[in-house]
């Protein structure tokens, strides 16, 4: 079995839900704490063993690219300050996070789309798919729990969650039957059931890892929710063909694309921090008195 060594980002969204913050600035950028969203995403990659990253991008969002580059006079002016060399070491890290590379979806017409737009960058490999609205924090990285189970099992891997039933309408809904541990059988989903339409109240959540066969059934797959080609009805043929494996996943996720889950990735980051989290936890516990 080939090793998993690629994945795909895809961060072409507008962030519409997040606006006015996103007018001007990719939702993908938006910090956390001290980072930028889409750099934790890329962290947990790198760390998950991926060698080569493929971010899918669109007009507007070359501060992406910036951010993963060198920053020759930024570099040069913190190197010239040794009380600020700790910071020239956090600037330099970001670009040596792995090999990583850009493309544009230069027509917004869904997930699905965007991730047939990596076909030449993957080529006939097994890739990880890593959603640039989700944060995934945890001390194992959820990349590398899908890669083990598709080591595991030789299927495609989704990462999953239980949802509330009122959510699952804006997510996928799986066919799941268990296998062992956090480990299940997937054999269809749909995305964005209407009520009753629902096979579970689980949901992939931001992540997975594909054979490459899903490049001949993108080709094929047709508009669906929202007039968009959705990944999930690609997924779909995968699943009720040779069947697919969804890990109930250990971490925590923040919707990157939502105003609340913005905020409860950032305190809760916050608390965590080794500059500031004990600060930070005096300031919650005084606020949470005038409440």
């Amino acid at each position: 079995m080939q090793k998993v060594r690629k994945a795909v980002i895809p961060a072409a969204g507008l962030g519409t839900r997040v606006l006015p913050a996103t007018k001007a600035m990719p939702k993908e950028m938006l910090p956390i704490v001290d980072k930028p969203a889409i750099q934790y995403i890329v962290e947990e990659a790198a760390a998950s063993g991926i060698e080569e990253i493929l971010i899918i991008t669109n007009r507007g969002k070359s501060i992406i690219e910036d951010h993963f580059d060198y920053a020759p006079e930024l570099e040069m002016n913190l190197q010239a300050n040794t009380a600020k060399h700790d910071l020239l070491a956090e600037s330099v890290k970001t670009a040596k996070l792995a090999n990583i590379y850009f493309i544009r979806q230069k027509e917004t017409k869904g997930l699905g789309h965007a991730i047939h737009c990596a076909k030449e960058f993957i080529g006939n490999e097994p890739f990880a798919v890593l959603y640039g609205d989700d944060v995934i924090m945890g001390e194992n990285p959820v990349c590398a729990q899908l890669i083990h189970a598709y080591e595991t099992f030789g299927k495609g891997a989704v990462g999953v969650k239980e949802v509330s039933r009122e959510a699952i309408r804006q997510y996928s809904s799986l066919k799941l039957s268990p296998l062992e541990q956090n480990y299940y059988h997937c054999t269809d989903m749909i995305e964005k059931p209407a009520p009753g339409e629902e096979f579970s109240l689980f949901s992939i959540l931001g992540r997975c890892v594909l054979p490459p066969e899903i490049f001949a059934i993108l080709a094929e797959t047709k508009p669906g929710a929202g007039g968009e080609i959705q990944l999930t009805d690609a997924m779909r043929e995968l699943a009720r063909t040779t069947g697919m494996t969804a890990v109930d996943f250990d971490g925590i996720r923040y919707d990157m694309g939502n105003k609340l889950g913005i905020m409860q990735a950032n305190v809760e980051t916050a608390l965590k921090h080794p500059q500031i989290g004990a600060d930070f936890r005096e300031y919650l516990k005084n606020i949470a008195k005038t409440l």
